[in-house]
């Protein structure tokens, strides 16, 4: 079984090599591969040491696997060189999400979407992944009609960029002005350091962003349910790894609000926590570097019929990203598709 991790230097890379060691992902040869500037440098994993090579070279060795996280351009370039020759990738990427023939997976959810013809396989975005485990349990059951959802989503999710202009400003407390005059371009147009901004991703001519269109796309695809009315706003908060979200949901069917706890309660990869007495509910701080996602002030909204709100909480390089991407590498494996 021949693995390769492309974009193996990265944050999310190193992740991943995490993950596929913690998850004992059979591996007989791995190959990690990064762009030219990373090339030669050394990675430590399973206490052996490897060399980093370029993406053409793991094209050369010819991997059962590749694991994706290199960026679009990069995905868009290689990917379809590693699936012409029969590995499958895994994408984490946002090159293949929306494609007609490419599954968009959550294993727990829609891993039957994957064929011995699917040679691409995109990783969601990972606001969408949190919120999707969560909601696919209930939109079985009940039905969605509309969601109404707000992310609250760490620096961590710009990359290596964005937790080191929080790192810089919290420790230097500098203002944005003085931050730009330094030799290092930061991740936000604004102060991240003590400070909220309603803009993650980038502005897309409607005036939402890539980070809220992804919620509204991904999810109708995943769910597999065009018709699910979705509104987003995404928000970039000063936190170094985890995402929150609020979402409002109205179910099509009416529900009890101990059936909806009980359901997310047995759902495999989620931790219910929800006990306002004790004030116990999902923190970021506290999933942080875990695989689940945490569930809690599970509440009926009263202003509407069927109205439920949620508060769902992950650390996105984890199941948001490495995680999820793993558990669809091991999917492969263990059907027997590779």
């Amino acid at each position: 079984m021949r693995i390769a991790v492309v974009g193996a230097t990265g944050l999310v890379g190193s992740k991943m090599l995490q993950v596929l060691d913690e998850q004992k992902v059979r591996i007989d040869e791995l190959i990690v591969a990064a762009s030219e500037r990373s090339i030669g440098k050394e990675i430590i994993f399973q206490s052996k040491t490897y060399k980093v090579i370029g993406v053409d070279n793991a094209i050369a060795a010819h991997p059962d696997i590749a694991i994706f996280s290199a960026g679009a351009a990069a995905s868009r370039q290689y990917a379809p060189r590693f699936a012409e020759q029969g590995t499958f990738v895994v994408d984490n990427s946002s090159a293949w999400r929306m494609e007609k023939d490419v599954p968009l997976v959550v294993p727990e959810i829609n891993a039957d979407t994957i064929t011995k013809d699917t040679h691409i396989i995109a990783n969601p975005n990972c606001s969408t992944i949190q919120m999707v485990m969560a909601l696919a349990p209930i939109h079985k059951v009940y039905g969605i009609k509309r969601l109404v959802i707000a992310t609250y989503q760490s620096v961590s999710g710009s990359g290596l960029k964005g937790i080191n202009q929080l790192n810089s400003e919290e420790n230097t407390d500098k203002d944005v002005a003085r931050y730009d005059s330094t030799t290092t371009k930061p991740a936000y147009p604004h102060q991240i350091y003590r400070n909220v901004l309603p803009h993650a991703g980038d502005f897309c001519d409607n005036d939402y962003t890539s980070e809220e269109e992804k919620l509204v796309n991904e999810t109708r695809k995943i769910l597999r349910d065009n018709n699910i009315a979705i509104t987003a706003t995404a928000c970039r908060v000063p936190v170094n790894g985890g995402h929150s979200e609020a979402v409002n949901v109205e179910t099509l069917r009416p529900f009890e609000i101990d059936n909806i706890r009980k359901m997310l309660e047995v759902t495999p990869g989620i931790i219910v926590q929800d006990d306002p007495s004790t004030n116990l509910y999902p923190m970021a701080i506290t999933a942080y570097d875990k695989d689940e996602v945490f569930v809690g002030r599970i509440r009926r909204d009263y202003s509407i019929d069927n109205g439920l709100n949620l508060w769902i909480v992950s650390d996105n390089i984890r199941k948001g990203a490495a995680t999820n991407a793993v558990q669809i590498a091991k999917y492969l494996i263990e059907t027997k598709l590779v």
